[in-house]
């Protein structure tokens, strides 16, 4: 049975409700469409903004809806993965790459651009990984070097989210080459001379959304677009790291639960051996240990939303959180497939796709091997 959520008041239910509702009547029957053309149109980031489902924590003074209560972006999370929806990336552009620009920019920066992304007019991106650096943040080659009032920026990023459909990118680069740890972080937008997006790389999941490289080349950045002091990107970084790990926590939970719902849904339509394979006892105890597993991890979650809002949690415990729960979703995943038989292993059925999606969540935010890690030097091992 259930559990009972205590994180979500009725204010929530009612903003799932409506967010639900945009999702069943102008995302999933475009679904086939988007993967086919690789990308998620503007018009519908257009759309998240009328409805109010873009940055909803940005304050009213810049056009947002000013709810800083974490549990509205978590239903966003919820409501993507209940919809089977990874292309249109919501929580990248809400929880991830926004709060850079509301925490750190300067008021200048925050009239200018806040309003935009809360309309869905500015669409946003974030490029730390490179060909030779991704959990090593320490490791960019990136540089920016400060040239009158601009930096001039250079260098390349790769496995961008939103890569061709980004107005504006925060782009860590190195500013001291005498201190690895010296980074600022840059806003580079749309049309820049010397900014330019390689081809939409080609993934074995996640069609619709839009992944690439970026490349800078003489990239002049004017002093008003960036985040903060030039030197301190490293810090701002680990600081908002543990929201965008949080937030693939959410994620997690709510694909697990997804696999689950439509895998019982399966088993008892699918006939073997003259009944029903949800009559089988391999069935049964498979279904029960997962069901079983994710409502601890719901629960687990559910603690760190809480604690997310009271601004009590720590490093090591997101990060642990975060390598548990994505292990947890493709291990449900791919058990899920697997009761599918073949079937699962058709695009059409659409636990296909949550595999894929699973996957990639032991990789994205830091691999679960440096997740460990942090989790080990918190023990003092």
């Amino acid at each position: 049975m259930p559990i009972q959520r205590t994180v979500y008041s009725s204010d929530h239910l009612m903003f799932r409700d409506e967010l639900r509702k945009f999702l069943a009547n102008e995302v999933v029957p475009f679904q086939a469409e988007w993967d086919k053309e690789g990308i998620v149109p503007r018009e519908v980031w257009r759309r998240c903004g009328e409805l109010g489902f873009l940055v909803p924590q940005a304050p009213e003074a810049y056009g947002g809806l000013g709810l800083t209560d974490y549990a509205y972006q978590a239903i966003i999370m919820e409501e993507l993965a209940y919809a089977n929806e990874a292309g249109l990336m919501l929580p990248l552009h809400n929880s991830i790459v926004a709060p850079y620009i509301i925490d750190y920019g300067s008021e200048e920066m925050k009239q200018r651009l806040i309003p935009k992304i809360v309309s869905g007019e500015t669409i946003l991106a974030v490029a730390m990984t490179e060909p030779d650096a991704g959990s090593d943040l320490a490791g960019l080659k990136s540089t920016a070097k400060l040239d009158g009032d601009h930096w001039v920026l250079n260098g390349s990023k790769t496995f961008i989210s939103n890569a061709l459909l980004c107005d504006a990118v925060i782009v860590a680069a190195k500013t001291d080459p005498n201190n690895p740890h010296a980074m600022g972080l840059f806003i580079v937008e749309r049309g820049q001379e010397g900014f330019s997006r390689g081809e939409k790389l080609e993934k074995i999941g996640m069609h619709s959304q839009d992944t690439g490289e970026l490349f800078f080349k003489n990239v002049r950045v004017p002093k008003e677009n960036v985040v903060g002091h030039p030197g301190k990107g490293m810090l701002y970084l680990k600081e908002q790291l543990a929201t965008e790990r949080l937030s693939l926590c959410v994620s997690s939970v709510a694909i697990a639960e997804t696999a689950i719902k439509e895998t019982v849904k399966y088993v008892k339509e699918r006939q073997a051996f003259g009944k029903p394979i949800s009559k089988f006892q391999n069935t049964q105890f498979k279904l029960a240990e997962m069901e079983t597993e994710t409502q601890i991890g719901r629960i687990f979650v559910d603690r760190l939303i809480e604690g997310q809002n009271k601004g009590e949690l720590t490093a090591d415990v997101v990060c642990g959180a975060k390598y548990w729960t994505t292990d947890l979703a493709y291990k449900v995943a791919d058990e899920c497939l697997q009761l599918h038989g073949g079937y699962g292993y058709m695009k059409e059925y659409p636990i296909s796709n949550m595999y894929t999606v699973a996957r990639i969540g032991k990789i994205y935010a830091g691999t679960n091997e440096i997740m460990k890690t942090v989790v080990a030097k918190a023990m003092d091992l």
